[in-house]
């Protein structure tokens, strides 16, 4: 295992190493095309240390200042992203200037045109994945579920997934949190999953807790764990940090509200059929001893089992996880992972919906995706 494990990681080296040799040799052409050429060696060294940066954020979390720890983990987040369009532009940017190599173009100058023109569409890029991933939007939806809510016709509930609260997702996003819950004023709030960043420490250290507090519904705010909570460990820590500001963590758990006329039902991660020693139960075992005549609201973080949930009488299955690929074309690999990567599905008496997510992993950018929460308004039409 430990041999696969390093096979694996030497692998990826090899793949990154590869990578940044062909950027930099771009690079490279493009400051000689200038005249600079005596700087392809600081070009190197910002590409080495550009490669290590995200890695290097995430695991010097423990020594490294935490202002530090944050400055580094947001330029190497940053640079996931310059990796993924620099290896989509370039080889496009290359056959350009070959063909205009035969055609007797000037070298230079069309090396200077062409990798402006590559600069310019990141820069436009990066500005439209900051707007994305900074101003959320509300996407809602109207469904009708055919059961009785006692004397309650209609609930109203909002629902964000992939908080991602820690080095780059902080204290103002959660204030843009805050006043979408102002604007929708809903009945009950889930916190679909993924509300950490991997890491506690950033979560205490910038006080999150206190801000993430002030989310209030009449009905209460409900979360569930993601796969970004088991990674980053201490989840008894993190539950009861939660419960200490009035949000308390379902891991495999049913809540009854309004004396039993509507159930949240709160899954653990599919990650802990792995890593929790206690695995997850069942899905059938979980709504064993609920009344299927009852409203059943289920929150689990990764949208599988839609076939499950719905024979299980579940009524409204709100995911995340996916981001929708965030950045894309990353989208079209999500749609082939999940049955639903990313909005609202019917199937039968089950309404599945999945969200983009209102944070972000990795970079802060989104293109092709936008942060966003999710208004549920339903109607009891038993």
């Amino acid at each position: 295992m430990r041999r696969n494990i390093v096979w694996a990681v030497g692998i990826l080296l090899a793949v990154l190493a590869v990578i940044h040799v062909y950027i930099g040799w771009n690079i490279v052409l493009f400051l000689e095309a200038w005249g600079a050429d005596g700087f392809g060696w600081l070009a190197g060294t910002a590409l080495a240390v550009l490669a290590v940066a995200y890695l290097l954020g995430r695991l010097g979390q423990a020594v490294m200042p935490g202002a530090l720890t944050d400055a580094v983990k947001s330029i190497g987040s940053l640079w996931l992203a310059g990796i993924q369009y620099l290896l989509l532009l370039l080889p496009v940017a290359d056959l350009v200037g070959w063909i205009a190599a035969l055609a007797g173009a000037d070298a230079d100058r069309s090396v200077r045109w062409i990798g402006g023109a590559v600069l310019l569409v990141l820069l436009v890029l990066f500005a439209f994945g900051t707007r994305n991933a900074w101003s959320p939007v509300v996407r809602r939806y109207e469904l009708d579920i055919d059961k009785r809510a006692g004397d309650r016709s209609r609930l109203r509930v909002m629902v964000a997934s992939d908080l991602h609260l820690g080095t780059i997702v902080g204290n103002r996003h959660i204030r843009r949190l805050l006043e979408q819950a102002e604007r929708i004023r809903p009945d009950l709030i889930l916190l679909a999953g993924d509300v950490l960043d991997d890491d506690l420490g950033p979560f205490l250290r910038k006080d999150m807790k206190s801000v993430l507090g002030r989310l209030r519904a009449p009905l209460g705010v409900y979360a569930v764990l993601g796969n970004h909570e088991y990674y980053g460990g201490h989840i008894d820590r993190y539950v009861e940090v939660m419960r200490e500001i009035g949000i308390p963590v379902l891991r495999d758990e049913v809540v009854e509200l309004e004396g039993g006329r509507i159930v949240i039902a709160g899954r653990k991660d599919k990650t802990a059929e792995t890593a929790d020693p206690e695995g997850r139960l069942p899905l059938e075992e979980l709504l064993r001893d609920v009344d299927p005549q009852t409203p059943i609201l289920l929150m689990d973080h990764q949208p599988y089992g839609l076939d499950r949930a719905e024979a299980c009488g579940v009524d409204v299955m709100v995911s995340g996880h996916t981001h929708r690929g965030q950045l894309a074309p990353n989208h079209l690999i999500t749609r082939r992972l999940f049955e639903l990567d990313w909005g609202y599905k019917r199937k039968g008496r089950l309404h599945a919906v999945v969200s983009s997510g209102f944070g972000t992993w990795g970079p802060p950018l989104r293109i092709g995706s936008r942060s966003e929460v999710i208004q549920l308004d339903i109607r009891f039409q038993g």
